[in-house]
């Protein structure tokens, strides 16, 4: 199907929408800095899974983050290659086979690292252990994302910390961004330095983690490099890697719908949607955030607007809080008409949910050339397999 990626007016049916040009232009992006940084850059799965798009990745990338056995499966399988993973815990029953899909595995814990690193390098002799440390330092506002909140339970603190580090491990892993700029990474850089550098002798590696948003625009792309550079300089045994989600998939399409009703109570005008923020959209509520809808206006006092075509945006669930806005158009909305949600890619299609069994958006590929090809519709066999 050829279509006009600034309307989809030919598309009639919820989509989320990939766009590969601009999926390219991150991925090069990406690429460029890991040469001039000297730094591995992988894919974390957490924020960005669609399989199908992988053959594209490997144009430009070696490598996986992966969070679960089921992620580290997929890696392996879909991906072509060892990932890199963590996990707050892992159990008895799947350390093993995580072990043997992993290049590198992090342990959350001493304790972890104390129950599970044999029968890991049991697994695989090969696989290069790590433990998380946490740095007791973030920039992140919003607390539900924050894993260095008092009471974190991830990672280990530096007074935590043995002299001597465990057997077999060499790396260290730390996680303390979200959507952060290069400023806030050089920040951070000088906490993990004062509080673990004194380890960086016993180690080959460290990871960075995820949320370094280099792909936004405005991001200083060359103080990542040079403070990036000048680590290297201080310990140039360290390999250095980094993992984020969001930046692989920023702004690289957005989630098409369409109008089914507009309801109109006590002077708000709600117009209802055939997708769900809490099934599709779910970190507009959870974050929150309100996401950017092309051809409109976010509108902050809906009573100080002079716009006559104010809308509130309302989900098909049964949650009471299934709606955000308001937005202003320039035209009364009609039922069947588009709406535009700008840059549902990254950590949207990995967090969806079929709550009230709600129909699930298609999954789409938008290739240069113009053609959308559908990569996945999903159907009522799908909700039943989750009931199963």
């Amino acid at each position: 199907m050829i279509v006009d990626n600034k309307t989809y007016s030919e598309v009639h049916f919820p989509i989320y929408v990939m766009e590969e040009n601009l999926l390219r232009r991150n991925l090069a992006l990406i690429s460029s800095v890991a040469r001039a940084a000297d730094v591995e850059i992988i894919l974390a799965f957490k924020a960005f899974a669609l399989w199908k798009t992988f053959p594209i990745f490997r144009e430009y990338i070696g490598a996986t983050t992966a969070s679960s056995l089921f992620e580290a499966r997929m890696a392996v399988e879909k991906f072509g290659a060892l990932c890199h993973t963590y996990s707050p815990a892992y159990t008895d029953a799947e350390i093993k086979d995580i072990a043997l899909l992993s290049s590198h595995l992090t342990f959350n814990s001493l304790t972890q690292y104390e129950r599970h690193h044999r029968a890991a390098r049991e697994a695989n002799p090969e696989v290069s252990l790590g433990l998380r440390v946490n740095p007791e330092y973030s920039e992140i506002g919003t607390d539900l994302y924050n894993p260095c909140s008092p009471g974190t339970r991830f990672g280990i603190s530096s007074e935590q910390m043995p002299a001597c580090l465990p057997d077999g491990i060499e790396g260290f892993h730390v996680h303390n961004h979200c959507e952060s700029g290069a400023d806030q990474f050089k920040r951070s850089l000088q906490h993990v330095e004062e509080r673990f550098s004194k380890w960086f002798p016993q180690l080959r590696w460290i990871n960075f983690g995820g949320g370094h948003l280099m792909t936004r625009r405005g991001y200083d792309l060359q103080l990542l490099i040079d403070t990036l550079n000048d680590f290297h300089a201080r310990y140039p045994w360290l390999q250095v890697i980094m993992e984020p989600g969001s930046a692989f998939a920023w702004q690289c399409g957005p989630l098409v719908a369409q109008v089914a009703d507009v309801v109109s109570d006590k002077g708000i005008q709600t117009a209802i949607l055939n997708v769900s923020f809490t099934c599709h959209m779910p970190d507009c509520l959870e974050m929150p955030y309100m996401p950017a809808v092309r051809g409109a206006a976010e509108v902050d006092d809906a009573a100080t607007s002079s716009s006559p075509y104010l809308y509130r945006l309302g989900g098909c669930s049964c949650l009471s809080g299934d709606f955000m806005g308001m937005w202003a158009f320039d035209h009364p909305l009609e039922i069947g008409e588009n709406i535009i949600f700008e840059d549902m890619i990254h950590y949207t299609t990995v967090k969806t949910n079929m709550f009230n069994g709600v129909g699930h958006p298609a999954i789409g590929l938008l290739h240069a050339d113009g053609n959308l090809e559908i990569l996945r519709i999903f159907t009522y066999e799908d909700y039943l397999n989750r009931m199963d």
